[in-house]
C-alpha cells in the first residue's frame, strides 16, 4: 500500500508518524479544556469529541466520544470500527468535499497535553521474545538453563498493576524495596540502585471474553483493538530478592508507561509478519491462522539530565516468538474473562545482537559491559536520564507511528519510614 494523501499537508510528509493511513486514536486538552478524544493527523488532532457534538460524525445512536476515553466506542465492535476509520478517511482524504466543515476542529499537537487513551480494567504483561529470554536466563543460570522448561510451549506472563499506567511524558520516581547483595546474610531497605527499561509493544483489549468461554487466536486477533509502545519500568535489584518463587512484584508495580496514541490493528494490517520458526511444536489451541506479528521497527534513547540523546538499541517487533493474539488466546484458556480496556504487554523486545536488546540489563550485560551515551557511560539508569521508546512501520513512500514513549526517572524520596522524633 502506498501513502492515502490528505488535504491536511503535514500528513503527507514520508518521514512523519502521523499519515492518513494510521489515524491513531488519543486523548487531548489545551488550555483548561476537559480532556477529550481525537485522532492524530499530521501535526494535528481532530477533535472527534467537536465533530460528534456537530453532528458531523457519529459512530453510534448515543454519543461515545463524549468521555475522555475510548472504552465506550471500542464496546462497539470490529464493524464499528472499521466504519470510523473509513468515515474519517472520507473526510481528510485530499479533495474531500468536507473540509471547510472539519477545519476548524483540528487542533495542533504542539499545543496539546496528551492523556491515558483508554481506562485500563487489567495489565499483564508476557515474556515472549526468545532472544531476551536468552539472555536474561543465560546471565542468572547460564547458558545451558537460560530458557525455562516450558518457555517454548507456554506465553509465560504474570499480572501487573493496572493502576501503575501511566502516559508518556510522565515522570517516575527511583523505587524503594527490598535488596540483598549476593554476599549478605539478610536483606536491607534502599532504594533501587539497578532500575531499569523494558522496551515493549502493548496489545489494547477492545472486545469482552465470557467469564468461563476460551477464546481461539482468530477471535483474539479479532478482539484487539490496536498497539501502543509499552516502558515496563523494572528494578532488577528488587526482582532478583523478591521473584523466586511467585515471579515479579514490587520490582514491576512503580510505573509502566506507554505511548498516547493507539495505532488501531488496521493501521498495522498490511505490516503482518510470521512469527518466528517454532523450535517445538505449539499444542493446537496456540495455532495462528495466518500471519501475527508486525514489522514495526523499535529504539530506545536515552538522555542524561542536560545532555544530548543517544539512540542506544534498535530492534523490531517481529521477533515476538509469540504473537499478541497468542498471549491473548493463551490468557482465556482458564476462562479468565477479559475485558474491553485491558492491557498485555509483550514482554520485552530484543534481536539478535547487542545492539538489538531491548532493555540495560542486557545491554550492559547485567552492569559488566557498560556502554557509551552522550558525556559518559551507562549500566543501568541514573536520577535525571529521560529515555524514550519509538517506533514504527514502513510503508511505501509513509510510515505509520506511535509518536514518543518517554520518562524521566527522578530521585528516590527520603526513607518513607524514616520516623523523626516528637
Amino acid at each position: 500500500m502506498t501513502m492515502i494523501r490528505s488535504w491536511v499537508e503535514s500528513a503527507n510528509d514520508p518521514a512523519g508518524d502521523f499519515p492518513l493511513n494510521n489515524l491513531p486514536c488519543g486523548v487531548f486538552s489545551t488550555g483548561d479544556e476537559e480532556p477529550r478524544c481525537g485522532v492524530a493527523i499530521g501535526d494535528y488532532i481532530l477533535d472527534l469529541t467537536a465533530l460528534e457534538e456537530a453532528g458531523i460524525l457519529r459512530a453510534a445512536d448515543l454519543p461515545v466520544f463524549d468521555v475522555p476515553f475510548w472504552n465506550d466506542f471500542m464496546e462497539l465492535g470490529p464493524v464499528a470500527w472499521d466504519e470510523l476509520r473509513g468515515a474519517l478517511m472520507d473526510l481528510l482524504a485530499e479533495g474531500s468535499p468536507h473540509r471547510e466543515t472539519v477545519e476548524p476542529h483540528l487542533v495542533p499537537q504542539a499545543g496539546a497535553t496528551l492523556h491515558l487513551p483508554v481506562l485500563i480494567s487489567e495489565y499483564t504483561d508476557f515474556y515472549a521474545s526468545q532472544h531476551h529470554a536468552m539472555n536474561v536466563g543465560t546471565m542468572l543460570r547460564g547458558a545451558e538453563n537460560a530458557l525455562p522448561p516450558n518457555w517454548l510451549s507456554i506465553p509465560i506472563g504474570y499480572n501487573g498493576r493496572a493502576s501503575s499506567v501511566v502516559p508518556s511524558g510522565t515522570d517516575v520516581r527511583r523505587p524503594w524495596g527490598q535488596l540483598k547483595a549476593p554476599d549478605a546474610e539478610l536483606p536491607t531497605f534502599a532504594p533501587s540502585r539497578r532500575f531499569d527499561i523494558e522496551l515493549e509493544l502493548g496489545a489494547i483489549v477492545g472486545q469482552p471474553s465470557g467469564h468461563g468461554q476460551p477464546v481461539t487466536v482468530a477471535e483474539a486477533d479479532a478482539m484487539i483493538f490496536g498497539f501502543v509502545l509499552l516502558n515496563d519500568w523494572s528494578a532488577r535489584d528488587i526482582q532478583g530478592w523478591e521473584y523466586q518463587p511467585l515471579g515479579p512484584f514490587q520490582a514491576k508495580a512503580t510505573a509502566t508507561t506507554i505511548s498516547p496514541w493507539i495505532v488501531t490493528r488496521a493501521a498495522l494490517a498490511p505490516f503482518r509478519v510470521p512469527t518466528p520458526p517454532r523450535q517445538r511444536p505449539l499444542l493446537p489451541y496456540l495455532a495462528e491462522p495466518g500471519p501475527m506479528n508486525y514489522d514495526i521497527a523499535l529504539s530506545v534513547s536515552l538522555a542524561p539530565e542536560g545532555g544530548a540523546e543517544t539512540v542506544i538499541a534498535r530492534t523490531n517487533a517481529r521477533e515476538l516468538y509469540y504473537s499478541a493474539a497468542q498471549q491473548l488466546a493463551h490468557h482465556t484458556t482458564s476462562g479468565c474473562p477479559m475485558n474491553v480496556g485491558d492491557l498485555l504487554g509483550s514482554g520485552t523486545i530484543s534481536g539478535p545482537t547487542k545492539e538489538s536488546r531491548g532493555s540495560l540489563m542486557e545491554l550492559s550485560w547485567n552492569a559488566k559491559e557498560p556502554f557509551p551515551v552522550a558525556g559518559g557511560t551507562r549500566s543501568f539508569i541514573e536520577d535525571g536520564d529521560r529515555l524514550t521508546l519509538r517506533g514504527h512501520a514502513q510503508g511505501d513512500g509513509y510510515r505509520v507511528g506511535f509518536g514518543a514513549c518517554a520518562g524521566r526517572l527522578l530521585p528516590a524520596l527520603d526513607d518513607p519510614y524514616a520516623r523523626k522524633d516528637g
